[in-house]
């Protein structure tokens, strides 16, 4: 018998694996960042235990800025509110940060692991701006959304959280049960572009 846990993508039923190589001169890149490691963290961002805490855990100071990220070779960190962030982590290691997280933070926090409640789609390409213009109101201005900034708002009337990593690069963080509808509304919005999966 084995004690293994079968997993999989919230988008695997659209056999993304097998489309990969299909088209190389779309418009739209998109990858699905599967299986990786999702942590919730709650905290004090005033708290100066808390802070030095997540830093020594990660390696990297937690942004307290609104809407801002951080990164270091163990996570990337995501803003999400005034006491909420989204750390994400490579597959596999989500129990070893959350307990790391735990060995070095007292007090008040909360830290869960939400790996399999969502998803990370990126979108990349020569026309991914232009297919984000379709898909959500906010302004993409550099000047408005520059690199590193990430922002919880819709995206094709879903809620998503959105990472800026490029000038033409997004990832957007959505929750598993709107995955597919997401995913129909970015063959259909790139129809015009292309789309290359990766």
């Amino acid at each position: 018998m084995s004690n293994s846990v079968h997993v999989e993508s919230p988008l695997h039923h659209a056999q993304l694996d097998q489309l990969i190589g299909q088209s190389n001169s779309g418009g739209i890149v998109l990858h699905e960042a599967a299986f990786l490691g999702h942590l919730n963290l709650r905290g004090n961002a005033q708290d100066v235990e808390f802070l030095a805490g997540v830093q020594e855990a990660l390696g990297v100071a937690l942004p307290v800025t609104p809407c801002s990220s951080a990164k270091s070779d163990l996570a990337q960190i995501m803003w999400l509110a005034p006491d909420e962030w989204l750390i994400v982590v490579a597959s596999g290691s989500e129990y070893d940060v959350e307990q790391k997280l735990r060995s070095y933070l007292k007090g008040h926090f909360a830290v869960s692991d939400i790996s399999g409640a969502q998803t990370i789609l990126e979108l990349s390409g020569s026309n991914v701006v232009e297919l984000m213009k379709k898909s959500t109101g906010y302004d993409l201005h550099l000047d408005s959304f520059p690199v590193g900034k990430v922002i919880g708002t819709t995206f094709a009337k879903a809620g998503a959280h959105i990472l800026r990593v490029s000038e033409n690069k997004f990832q957007l963080v959505v929750r598993r049960s709107f995955s597919d509808y997401i995913w129909l509304w970015i063959q259909q919005g790139s129809q015009e572009y292309g789309l290359t999966i990766v």
